[in-house]
C-alpha cells in the first residue's frame, strides 16, 4: 500500500519551482515503475513531463489522471513558520509549497492507481499524465503530453484532473468546465508636453481613462445555464511618469477577462479592438491593442463521468458535490480537446499562500475518492 501522505511529503521536499523538475517526477517514476507502469519522460523545450501507463496501449477502457508537480515560488522565506520545502507535519497539517496545489493531489491519484492495479488488475488501462509546466506558460506541459500521445497512439477515454476544487469543505465541489481567460494590453500614444501648456501636447491619459472606464462598466452577459456572468478586470494603468509638470507621451493599461460560453476569445478581442478604435477616433490618441488567449471556455455536460466522480466523492466524504465552472483556468482546458474531463481535488484556499498547507486526513480522503473512481469505472465496464 502506498501512503499518500508520505508520498506528498517526498514531493514537497522536491524544490520544483516552474520549470525546475526538482526530483519530483523522478520520485514518481520510481514509484510507478515498481508497480508495472510504463513510464516515459516527455520533456519539451526544457520543461519536464511524465507519462505513465499501466495496461495495454490504446485499450478502449482507459481512464486518465492529470496533474502537475511544479509550484510557484515560495516568496519571502522569513514569512513562513515552516520550511517551504520541508514537508513538516504539525497539528494535523502538512506544510510546504505545493502541499495543496497540487502535490497532494498527484500523490493521492498515484497512490490510488498503484494500489488498484496491484490488488485488482483491471481489464483496461490507467494513465497518469503529469506535467512540470502548469504554473508557467503551459505551452510545453500538458500540451506537450497530449501532442506526444497523438503522435504515438496513446489515449485516454476519460480524464480526472486532480486540481483543488473545494472552496471550504472537502467534497463540496466538482469542476465540469472552466471559464475562458484572455488578457489584453493597451498602449496609448500622444505627444509629450509641459503641463502648463496642455494645448501644445496631446495627453494620452484621458483616452486611457475613458476606454478603461467603458470596458469596466460594460455588461458582457448575464451568465448561462452552467456559467456565472463573464467578468472584466482592469488590472493596471501606468505612465511611468513621476513628474507633475510633464504631460506624458504614452500610457499603458491591461485588462483580464474571464468569460463563459457566450463568447470566444476571438469575439472578445474583436470587441476590445472596436472599443479602442472608437475612443481613438474621439480623442485623436493612437491606441494599440495586443491580446493573448490563455484558454477558451469549455463544458463537460453533466453525465456519466460527472456522475461517476460525484458518486465516489459522496461515498467517501459524505458530501454531495455541486457541479461548478467557477474559478480560474487549469490544464483541463487542454485535456478537453482529447477526451471528456472533470476536476476534483482538495480544499484549495491556502494554495500559493505563505504557509501553504493541507490537512493530512484530506490527503487520505482524496486517495480513497480516487480509488473508488477507479473501482467504479472498471466495474461499470
Amino acid at each position: 500500500m502506498i501512503d499518500p501522505v508520505d508520498l506528498t511529503a517526498r514531493l514537497v521536499r522536491c524544490p520544483s519551482v516552474t520549470p525546475e523538475e526538482g526530483g519530483a517526477l523522478a520520485a514518481l517514476s520510481e514509484v510507478l515503475s515498481a508497480a508495472g507502469f510504463a513510464c516515459t519522460r516527455v520533456d519539451r523545450d526544457g520543461v519536464p513531463n511524465l507519462y505513465a501507463r499501466w495496461g495495454a496501449k490504446g485499450h478502449p477502457r482507459t481512464i486518465g489522471f492529470n496533474g502537475h508537480t511544479d509550484v510557484v515560488p515560495e516568496g519571502d522565506r522569513a514569512a513562513w513558520t515552516h520550511d517551504p520545502f520541508g514537508a513538516e507535519i504539525e497539528a494535523g497539517w502538512l506544510y510546504g509549497r505545493g502541499a495543496t496545489d497540487m502535490k497532494s493531489g498527484v500523490a493521492a491519484f498515484a497512490a490510488a492507481a498503484v494500489d488498484f492495479v496491484t490488488a485488482t488488475p483491471p481489464d483496461g488501462a490507467v494513465v497518469l499524465a503529469i506535467t512540470g509546466d502548469e504554473e508557467g506558460s503551459g505551452t510545453d506541459g500538458t500540451v506537450a503530453l497530449l501532442d506526444w500521445m497523438a503522435e504515438t497512439g496513446e489515449r485516454m477515454d476519460v480524464c480526472l484532473v486532480g486540481e483543488p476544487t473545494c472552496p471550504e469543505r472537502m467534497g463540496e465541489m466538482i469542476k465540469i468546465g472552466r471559464r475562458g481567460s484572455l488578457s489584453a494590453w493597451f498602449t496609448f500614444r500622444g505627444v509629450q508636453g509641459h503641463s502648463a501648456y496642455p494645448h501644445l501636447a496631446r495627453n494620452p491619459l484621458p483616452a486611457m481613462a475613458t476606454l478603461m472606464a467603458r470596458l469596466a462598466a460594460y455588461e458582457l452577459d448575464r451568465g448561462t445555464d452552467h456559467f456565472d456572468p463573464s467578468t472584466l478586470a482592469v488590472v493596471t494603468m501606468d505612465t511611468g511618469n513621476g513628474a507633475t509638470n510633464v504631460i506624458p507621451a504614452e500610457g499603458r493599461a491591461t485588462v483580464n477577462i474571464r468569460f463563459n460560453d457566450v463568447h470566444t476569445g476571438a469575439s472578445l478581442i474583436a470587441w476590445l479592438e472596436d472599443e479602442a478604435r472608437k475612443v481613438a477616433a474621439e480623442t485623436g490618441i493612437e491606441i494599440g491593442v495586443e491580446a493573448r488567449i490563455s484558454g477558451e471556455s469549455f463544458l463537460t455536460p453533466p453525465g456519466a463521468l460527472s456522475d461517476l466522480v460525484a458518486g465516489a466523492v459522496a461515498a467517501e466524504t459524505g458530501v454531495t458535490p455541486v457541479l461548478s465552472t467557477t474559478g480560474g483556468t487549469s490544464d483541463a482546458r487542454f485535456v478537453k480537446d482529447h477526451c471528456p474531463v472533470v476536476e476534483f481535488g482538495l480544499v484549495g484556499h491556502r494554495m500559493h499562500a505563505v504557509d501553504e498547507r493541507v490537512r493530512v486526513e484530506q490527503i487520505e480522503q482524496l486517495k480513497a475518492v480516487y480509488a473508488r473512481v477507479l473501482r467504479d469505472y472498471f466495474a461499470a465496464g
